[in-house]
C-alpha cells in the first residue's frame, strides 16, 4: 500500500525553523522526484520545492528560495524540507508528493501539516 506521512509541522515564532519530514512507504523515494507543496487558508495549493530523482537537483519557490532546503535521505525513503527564517505568510498546509522519474505529474500524494507562523 503506497503511503506518504508528513511530520514535523507545528506553531513557530517568525524567524524560527522546523524541518518536515515526509515518510514514504509501499513505493521506494529514490525512482521518484519528490515536492513540496502548501495550501493557506482561502488560497490555492501552491508549489514549494521539488528533489529530482536520479542526481537530485533541486528546485524551489521563489518565495522560499534562500530560506527552504528539500533533501532526501533514500536509506530511510524520507523527504524533508528545512525551513529556516519562518514568516507569518508561511503558515499552510503543507502537503508532500511523489512523481514517477521525471514526470511533471505528481501520483502520490501525503495527508498534510500544518505549519503555523506567528508574527
Amino acid at each position: 500500500q503506497v503511503q506518504l506521512v508528513e511530520s514535523g509541522g507545528g506553531l513557530v515564532q517568525a524567524g524560527g525553523s522546523l524541518r518536515l519530514s515526509c515518510a514514504a512507504s509501499g513505493f521506494t523515494v529514490s525512482g521518484y522526484s519528490m515536492g513540496w507543496f502548501r495550501q493557506a487558508p482561502g488560497k490555492e495549493r501552491e508549489f514549494v520545492a521539488r528533489i529530482n530523482w536520479g542526481g537530485g537537483t533541486t528546485v524551489y519557490a521563489d518565495s522560499v528560495k534562500g530560506r527552504f532546503t528539500i533533501s532526501r535521505d533514500n536509506a530511510k525513503n524520507t523527504v524533508y524540507l528545512q525551513q529556516n527564517t519562518l514568516k507569518p505568510e508561511d503558515t499552510a498546509v503543507y502537503y508532500c508528493a511523489a512523481a514517477l522519474g521525471g514526470t511533471p505529474e505528481y501520483k502520490y500524494w501525503g495527508q498534510g501539516t500544518q505549519v503555523t507562523v506567528s508574527s
